[in-house]
């Protein structure tokens, strides 16, 4: 099964999502100083955090509704589950198709679901780590209650990682 417009759509965002951070990391440096003061580049950082997970999201949802017959069904009363990996990964296995975690393997699974707490935080709590956050990742050494730091390591291995998901999602076999 391939999902080929989707998947490019999904592709071609994730390196777009690579160019910007590209584009970012080639200014001049008083230029590159100038806007790290500004904060211009921990905004770009969380857009490419919420981009990702933004990319995923759809690529899931399309290639669910594209493969499963009943999906609404399926869907119905589960809010967006397709922001969250493992339900989502779940909700592909009870329709019958493989288990996209096993595709991708950890470390890179647990790097997605910090990548995927880290989006909630930012997106919902403007940064802040709170409870939730560190249900969801344990081994995290910031306290609730502290702003959540990222990179630009981090939004290039979010990419590297949420590339290979996505590449699992449009090559899932049915059971």
């Amino acid at each position: 099964m391939r999902s080929t417009a989707s998947g490019t759509v999904a592709f071609h965002a994730l390196q777009a999502e690579t160019a910007r951070l590209d584009a970012l990391s080639s200014l001049p440096d008083e230029i590159r100083a100038t806007l790290r003061e500004q904060g211009v580049f921990t905004r770009s950082w969380v857009d490419t955090i919420e981009n990702v997970v933004g990319v995923v999201e759809a690529l899931g949802s399309s290639v669910f509704h594209e493969h499963v017959t009943d999906a609404e069904k399926r869907l119905r009363g589960k809010g967006n589950i397709f922001q969250r990996l493992d339900d989502m990964a779940d909700l592909f296995v009870s329709a019958g198709f493989s288990d996209v975690r096993g595709s991708v393997r950890s470390p890179a699974w647990q790097r997605l679901l910090q990548t995927w707490a880290a989006r909630h935080v930012f997106t919902h709590n403007d940064g802040v780590v709170d409870e939730k956050y560190f249900r969801r990742v344990p081994t995290s050494r910031t306290s609730v209650g502290q702003r959540l730091v990222i990179s630009d390591a981090d939004c290039r291995e979010a990419i590297d990682d949420a590339t290979v998901l996505c590449r699992a999602l449009v090559d899932i076999r049915s059971l």
